[in-house]
């Protein structure tokens, strides 16, 4: 099992992903909590945005609270610019 150190070294290395229809999107917020919700609100007042849930297992104060982690991604426009954030 990989520390959280490792972990978050891994989480820093996912900036971008395409789904399935080619879309191109950034991420712009890991974490969980009241902070996700603010982001989440910000993020939907300036494009489209998708959530995706993220194992908590080895983020202690998030695994022991049952909180789950998320990551919220923004979509990049035609050009493959982020929409503004």
């Amino acid at each position: 099992m990989k520390t959280v150190q490792e972990r978050m070294v891994d989480e820093e290395r996912v900036k971008e992903r395409v789904d399935e229809k080619g879309n191109r999107w950034s991420k712009v917020y890991f974490g969980g909590g009241e902070h996700f919700r603010n982001w989440l609100e910000q993020c939907k007042e300036l494009g489209e945005v998708m959530v995706e849930e993220i194992d908590s297992t080895g983020y202690a104060c998030f695994e022991q609270g049952g909180e789950p982690l998320y990551r919220i991604w923004m979509k990049k426009d035609g050009n493959g610019q982020r929409n503004p954030f």
